[in-house]
């Protein structure tokens, strides 16, 4: 269901979905509109008739009488959510729209993640499947939030959004189709489709991380070893630890110059608007652009 949290920490970030049947996807969008404003939560809530996809934020009291009214919902009763203990909201506002999917993947090949997935495996079985060194293991993000931390071994996916693995896979994979694939992600919601869409296209033998990364780095006996960086995240944290190893390796690198760093800025040029790694020596020498050309572009936010 949920954990257990330090209640005297005032706000908690919620992380969760499910693969159910939502017949109605406008009136659940404004059941959970009306339901996060009343309790003054923030954060974005994705709802299809494939499910509900959330992550929020709020005091300690509004998240827990939040989960509590999601789970009188019959839907979501068994639903799992993430959480982790934050100092303030982690996000500016609330979004809840209804959306083709849940998380958009656009695959031609018919997936239904609430019917046929890869195998879930925990935390500690997923670290045992890590060390053996004939599986392949997939990153299931975007090759930016690989960029600051990842897996061990595991292999960087070229894509910029998530709707571009099918070709991805397509065009790097297509051998190992009878070899053991290990699929992870964030919270575990993009390796439902990822895992189902592999299955449907023949591999043979798929396991995905329960919970995902956030609930891998949570967990008492692995303590996230092998995991490499920070984990990126999609609220104004950006990043958050893993790994309990005080010595853990830094992977990210500075766009630039190659330098280590973990800081992320927001290209300063309005039309690009990327972001991207860069050490705080290149953020002032590049004027927070990710390139020389984004550095003279007419229309530039003040990069302080």
């Amino acid at each position: 269901m949920f954990e257990q949290v330090n209640r005297s920490t005032e706000y908690l970030c919620l992380l969760y979905y499910a693969f159910v049947p939502v017949d109605d996807p406008e009136a659940l969008v404004r059941a959970q509109e009306i339901l996060c404003r009343e309790l003054g939560l923030r954060g974005r809530i994705l709802v299809a008739t494939e499910g509900l996809n959330g992550t929020v934020s709020g005091t300690r009291e509004s998240c827990e009488e939040y989960m509590r009214v999601v789970h009188t919902d019959l839907r979501f009763a068994s639903m799992s959510f993430k959480i982790d203990v934050v100092d303030r909201h982690v996000f500016r506002k609330l979004f809840v729209r209804v959306k083709k999917e849940i998380v958009t993947f656009r695959s031609e090949t018919p997936i239904n993640p609430s019917q046929q997935t890869g195998k879930h495996l925990s935390p500690k079985e997923f670290y045992e499947r890590l060390t053996d060194p004939n599986v392949v293991v997939v990153d299931g993000r975007a090759d930016y939030e690989y960029d600051i931390g990842h897996f061990e071994g595991a292999i960087r996916p070229d894509i910029a959004t998530f709707r571009e693995f099918p070709e991805w896979i397509k065009k790097n994979i297509p051998d190992a189709k009878d070899k053991t694939i290990l699929t992870y992600c964030t919270g575990g919601v993009r390796c439902e489709k990822l895992s189902a869409y592999l299955m449907a296209e023949g591999y043979n033998d798929v396991y995905q991380l329960d919970g995902g990364i956030v609930t891998y780095g949570k967990d008492s006996e692995v303590k996230g070893a092998l995991w490499k960086g920070r984990c990126y995240v999609f609220d104004e944290r950006v990043a958050v630890e893993i790994n309990a190893d005080p010595n853990r390796v830094i992977v990210g690198r500075c766009r630039h110059c190659g330098e280590p760093t973990e800081e992320y800025v927001n290209c300063a040029n309005h039309e690009c608007h990327e972001q991207h790694l860069s050490c705080p020596y290149c953020q002032v020498a590049f004027n927070q652009s990710c390139s020389i050309a984004c550095m003279t572009a007419p229309r530039r936010a003040n990069a302080g």
